[in-house]
């Protein structure tokens, strides 16, 4: 039989069959009886002389205690089933950690407002760890990506390339697997014009023209997807990264830019220039309390976002920590044989103010075989220089960051704990979970 559940008072709908749920409000109903039954007993007692030869008092208090007891153990039946239906249905695979899940999500949703800014592969790592610990966590991701699916789909249906933004999402999503993987999907060469796209671009980009913008189809996104934190572009306009090489010669595009060479960038700048910030992320930005850059390609992911003219300045002006993450490795084409020095002295000099305090390197070298494998591609390991760091004025903090995987790259876990270290260190007010 079907019932229209709409037409059922709200309370009442915890009783349509099929929920299983029935049985054990019975459960806790009878217990309940029980242990006021008990209580009358217990009640009832005083008015008897407890001295009185005949012994009935005493028994009305063994058999009110063992009522009461009796019904108290229903109740805790009862509710424990409750909650295990209501596990079932959103935590299927999780029921015996339901405590473990509320404490965790309870305590990550009063843990420190963060704001990251960046882009690539390595802001997914970071946000991995920072999700443990705190849901307060906003992502900026830059939209000047036109290399692969996010390419071609600005080039093809105009909007913005959401590529950054989507693995963002699929780093902060806290929903079913098989949704994370679907957002990751890529189709294969024999998809015909869908080959090489990603779903998750393919399902933003569909979502930007029902919304009418980006952000609100990130947004919609964020909640299909049930992220922990928000996920938000620096600005909303169609902006081309381009560079001024120190030969006198522009490239335009991101790919282009990523191939000049870091030694030979002069600057990098937007086309259009100055563009208007998306207002959320300037609130974010000045009610963080830890600022985080990268990690993430220099010129690509982490200074695209800074010459957002709104942006930069609510970073320099902001009373958060500010954290910059400095890459392990140096990305073939874009930062060969870059020093660590390198990466903060490129980021500095497209700024008129400084937009981050410390400098958090890596000090442990990956595994000789993945240092050899890097080496084939042309990338190095990024030594930390601290000294060369404070010299400029910074402070800088070195700490074991590398995975323990195949790959160098940051270990989601330590580069989290060492940034919630750095402002716990920095501010005994901050609260850190």
């Amino acid at each position: 039989m079907n019932i229209d559940t709409s037409k059922v008072a709200r309370p009442l709908r915890w009783l349509i069959p099929g929920l299983g749920i029935k049985r054990w409000y019975a459960l806790v109903f009878v217990g309940l009886l029980l242990a006021g039954f008990g209580a009358v007993l217990l009640f009832n007692e005083f008015a008897y002389d407890v001295t009185a030869a005949a012994g009935g008092p005493l028994r009305a208090v063994v058999f009110g205690c063992l009522a009461i007891s009796l019904g108290l153990i229903t109740v805790v039946l009862g509710v424990r089933g409750i909650l295990s239906a209501v596990a079932r249905t959103f935590l299927p695979t999780e029921e015996q950690r339901l405590v473990d899940v509320m404490l965790s999500r309870r305590s990550a949703a009063v843990g420190l407002a963060c704001v990251v800014v960046g882009g690539g592969t390595g802001l997914g790592s970071l946000l991995r760890g920072l999700k443990r610990r705190t849901t307060n966590i906003t992502a900026v991701a830059t939209v000047s990506d036109e290399g692969g699916s996010s390419g071609r789909l600005r080039e093809d249906l105009g909007v913005l390339p959401p590529g950054d933004l989507r693995s963002c999402l699929v780093a902060l999503a806290d929903s079913e697997p098989m949704m994370t993987r679907l957002f990751s999907h890529r189709f294969g060469p024999g998809a015909g014009p869908l080959s090489g796209h990603s779903f998750g671009n393919l399902f933003i980009a569909a979502l930007t023209e029902i919304t009418g913008d980006i952000e609100k189809a990130v947004i919609a996104s964020s909640q299909i997807m049930a992220i922990r934190g928000r996920v938000l572009p620096p600005t909303l306009q169609n902006v081309t990264l381009c560079a001024k090489l120190r030969n006198g010669q522009t490239v335009r595009g991101e790919l282009q830019v990523a191939s000049a060479g870091g030694q030979q960038i002069e600057r990098v700048y937007l086309d259009p220039p100055n563009p208007a910030a998306v207002p959320d992320v300037i609130e974010a930005i000045e009610q963080a309390q830890l600022v985080v850059l990268g990690p993430g390609s220099v010129f690509t992911s982490i200074v695209p976002n800074l010459l957002v003219p709104e942006v930069a300045e609510a970073v320099a002006r902001t009373e958060a920590v500010r954290v910059l993450v400095c890459n392990i490795m140096t990305q073939p084409g874009e930062t060969d044989s870059f020093s660590a020095v390198d990466h903060v002295e490129a980021i500095c000099r497209h700024l008129s103010e400084p937009v981050f305090d410390y400098v958090l390197l890596n000090d442990t070298k990956p595994s000789a075989e993945v240092l050899a494998r890097y080496a084939e591609e042309g990338a190095g390991f990024v030594a930390p220089a601290a000294q060369e760091i404070a010299k400029l004025g910074f402070i800088p903090v070195c700490r074991d960051l590398v995975s323990t995987d195949s790959l160098a790259r940051h270990d989601p876990e330590k580069l989290s704990s060492a940034l919630l270290e750095i402002a716990a260190k920095h501010s005994d007010s901050f609260l850190i979970w």
